[in-house]
């Protein structure tokens, strides 16, 4: 009798991990409104999700052309990572250009992320640094005529410092699977670009050596949309030959899934989720 009591003693109640919380990345002109399906998805299952808007984005009241860097544009990814508890990670989403916003936050938070996950995204280990960077991961659409209207914040002497495609175009580019109601709510939602500020992502020397190792052991899972005609699959195709993820997987639909497709997406960003072990 004493020694079962002393077994019971020596039990101890070990802490139920939380499961990682979703964070979802939108892409250029979108905003967290663009998740609203796939959030809804999550949160009927059980799953913590929260939607970040980027500067200049959804409800964010700044103006693409006031912003010159990257890490302006990205500020509110990496000020919710920072608030985030240390023993909370979290699965990081990205979306189209939503990508390098997931590269940044792997340098700098990478003990605080379970998994990334790309969607048709810029996927490039240090950002756009060089020639073939801008080759395989910005979209290029100039085959289909004019197809940007830009802004030049800083006088048209100077680069443009937003864009947004034109309204004529977006059906054929980005939602040519997508319910035409889905056309509708992105008409009114859409804002510019500040693809100033997106030329600058790029990773400083500085944080290339600082925890390479904890960045490699970030797993990263590639989900290919096949009939992209925006970040095209030959592009896709070359990123993760260039930086294999450890996982990749293909969806029938065209550059908006959580549109085109929302009910394969979530699927799959469960089955991502259980393939590293973060759920």
């Amino acid at each position: 009798m004493a020694e079962e009591n002393h077994q019971e003693e020596t039990l101890e109640l070990k802490p139920i991990r939380k499961p990682p919380q979703f964070v979802l990345i939108h892409g250029m002109s979108l905003g967290s409104w663009c998740w609203y399906k796939i959030k809804c998805l999550m949160e009927v299952s059980g799953f913590d999700v929260t939607c970040i808007d980027l500067k200049s984005s959804g409800i964010d009241s700044s103006s693409a052309d006031t912003l010159t860097s990257f890490d302006q544009y990205n500020q509110p990814l990496i000020d919710f990572l920072s608030s985030s508890p240390e023993e909370e990670q979290v699965i990081l989403v990205g979306h189209s250009a939503g990508g390098l916003s997931v590269t940044s936050a792997i340098q700098r938070f990478p003990k605080k992320i379970s998994l990334a996950v790309y969607i048709g995204a810029s996927m490039l280990k240090y950002g756009l640094q060089t020639d073939e960077d801008m080759k395989d991961g910005v979209p290029e659409l100039s085959e289909h005529g004019d197809v940007y209207e830009l802004s030049f914040g800083l006088g048209t002497e100077n680069p443009p410092t937003s864009a947004i495609i034109k309204h004529e175009f977006r059906r054929k580019l980005l939602y040519h699977m997508s319910p035409q109601q889905e056309c509708s709510l992105a008409a009114l939602m859409m804002r510019p670009a500040p693809i100033l500020a997106l030329t600058t992502a790029k990773l400083e020397e500085e944080e290339e050596t600082k925890g390479e190792e904890d960045k490699e052991h970030v797993p990263r899972v590639y989900i290919k949309t096949l009939h992209d005609r925006v970040m095209k699959p030959e592009q896709q195709e070359a990123m993760i030959r260039r930086w294999p993820p450890s996982q990749v997987y293909e969806l029938d639909s065209d550059h908006s899934p959580f549109f085109s497709n929302p009910f394969v997406l979530f699927g799959l960003l469960i089955k991502a989720a259980v393939s590293v072990g973060s759920i």
